[in-house]
């Protein structure tokens, strides 16, 4: 089981050479990663050493410090910013979640850097797109109605790049396409009457990778009452129809034909 965050920073603390401890608690390999721990890290690090773990070609070690490098960018914005967004395409998923993890820790810092920032990376490869949906959908970010307001503005113009996409097969756009599955609930949640007329417009989309994302939205328990207010609910609409249909009358089974009696022979 892992240890509290504070328990960590006092551990680390004592320690000169970090590494050989972080790999030995890191929880890896294994189904979850120590995050407790990467958040000591975050908190713990200076920003020379986060520099070196998030370059390293170690997964856990470069995925505490890729997230405590959000840290960071408020004292090196530009420096820090350039780099996580290469790190959004790293091949390794977990390095890739360090940077959301690193986004959302700039946004409680600064929400309207980040927007900023989000703004201009939301015009990048499908990797980045989908550091900026992971990044922006935070609940505890999504303070305020105007900052909410501009997050779903950005989630339309990825959403309709999204649609126009031609190459669906490749990772990037696997990943976009499941981080924006959960994005926009997060965001209605957060200002529901703002995002009902983004909502009701990608419903009506015909495109089958659009339509997931928009029933995969409606599925999560935070949307129960913003779904009310939608207007076209694809499914329910369609259940609808089946319901009020005339069910067809059953054929009536063609009566059967006498049986004709045997011919009497003539007498001879």
């Amino acid at each position: 089981m892992p240890g509290s965050v504070d328990t960590y920073r006092a551990e680390l603390k004592k320690l000169k050479d970090w590494e050989p401890y972080l790999k030995k608690h890191s929880g890896l390999p294994g189904p979850r990663a120590n995050l407790e721990l990467v958040a000591a890290v975050a908190e713990e690090a200076d920003p020379d050493r986060l520099w070196r773990l998030s370059a390293s070609r170690d997964e856990f070690l470069a995925l505490c410090g890729t997230a405590g490098l959000g840290r960071v960018a408020l004292m090196e914005p530009e420096t820090v910013m350039t780099w996580l967004r290469e790190l959004a395409s790293d091949p390794r998923w977990r390095v890739r979640e360090g940077v959301a993890m690193a986004l959302q820790r700039l946004g409680r810092e600064n929400m309207s850097r980040l927007i900023a920032e989000m703004k201009v990376w939301s015009r990048g490869d499908a990797f980045v797109q989908r550091a900026v949906v992971a990044g922006l959908c935070d609940p505890p970010i999504l303070k305020t109605n105007g900052d909410t307001v501009e997050v779903l503005a950005i989630l339309d113009a990825i959403t309709g790049m999204l649609a126009s996409s031609t190459d669906r097969k490749h990772e990037g756009f696997r990943v976009l396409r499941q981080a924006l599955g959960y994005g926009w609930s997060v965001a209605a949640a957060a200002a529901p009457q703002n995002a009902t007329p983004y909502l009701d417009k990608w419903l009506r989309s015909t495109d089958k990778d659009v339509a997931w994302v928009m029933q995969s939205n409606l599925k999560k328990a935070r949307m129960a009452d913003v779904g009310k207010s939608l207007t076209l609910r694809p499914k329910a609409k369609a259940k609808a129809k089946a319901k009020t249909k005339a069910k067809p009358k059953p054929k009536a089974k063609p009566k059967a034909k006498p049986k004709r009696a045997p011919a009497k022979r003539a007498r001879r």
